[in-house]
């Protein structure tokens, strides 16, 4: 099936092993619409069926990973007027594309160029390795904005960066996490120079590609398994938080200011 923003290559590499997925919306901000969502979502799933494929790496443009949710998206505008029963269903787009991500038996890269903001950094954390240029960063600018981070982001990050950092990295929204300090948080596993990260990521997918396939994936599965045994638990209130928070002063104020460009003033409302 033709897809819009998402292109799939397959049977590169050792034996084949190797597929290239590439996100790529044709403009600098690499946003994700409903229809990017689902597109990815749709590309993670369609490795369902081929074990002759053991590794995918997932890569964004030369300018940037993803700024995130699309704030322009036109049916994400529409949420707004829906009840909650249909808000709750609107709301599931982004956790399932992370979600088919993170469930993927192949082993996953995400190649990381400039920006991974937001929902960008909630799908680059769905994935098994991250490998960014140098002036690559990862921002998380949904507290500031007067909502939680959702899509069950947050136990993902928990995982690889522990309670502290992961803290820091969500509370602190406006802060940028530089690829270099990813890659000392546990963030991101190598730093490269800019425009070398699909490069990297490629020369590392090869090492896991000439691997015996399937203790590989078993070994990936069983750490997902056991890291993510309490992420259900932790992450099932997530859209309901979203939603709850959406409906909040703060939440008003934050996109309102983040709109005017000026210092939002948040009241506990």
């Amino acid at each position: 099936k033709k897809m819009k923003y998402v292109t799939i290559e397959k049977g590169l590499g050792p034996e084949g092993r190797i597929a290239i997925v590439r996100f790529d919306r044709g403009d600098r901000l690499n946003a994700l619409s409903a229809d990017a969502m689902r597109e990815l979502r749709a590309a993670a799933q369609s490795f369902e069926d081929d074990p002759a494929t053991s590794v995918v790496i997932l890569t964004g443009t030369a300018h940037g990973f993803s700024a995130g949710f699309d704030l322009k998206d036109p049916e994400g505008r529409e949420r707004t007027k829906l009840g909650l029963g249909e808000r709750r269903a609107a709301l599931m787009v982004g956790p399932r594309m992370c979600r088919a991500w993170y469930e993927m038996e192949q082993v996953t890269i995400c190649a990381i160029e400039g920006h991974c903001i937001g929902g960008g950094a909630a799908l680059a954390v769905s994935l098994d390795f991250r490998i960014c240029g140098a002036s690559a960063h990862f921002r998380i600018p949904e507290v500031e904005l007067g909502m939680n981070m959702s899509w069950g982001s947050v136990p993902r990050i928990l995982q690889l960066i522990g309670p502290a950092r992961t803290k820091q990295a969500v509370i602190l929204a406006s802060d940028r996490i530089s690829a270099q300090q990813a890659e000392k948080w546990g963030l991101a596993e190598e730093v490269v120079a800019d425009g070398q990260a699909y490069a990297a990521a490629f020369a590392f997918a090869e090492k896991i590609a000439a691997q015996p396939p399937i203790p590989t994936m078993m070994t990936k599965t069983t750490v997902n398994r056991l890291a993510g045994a309490h992420d259900d638990l932790a992450s099932h209130m997530d859209r309901d938080q979203f939603a709850l928070t959406n409906l909040s002063e703060d939440h008003a104020e934050g996109v309102a200011a983040f709109m005017e460009r000026r210092k939002p003033k948040f009241r506990g409302r």
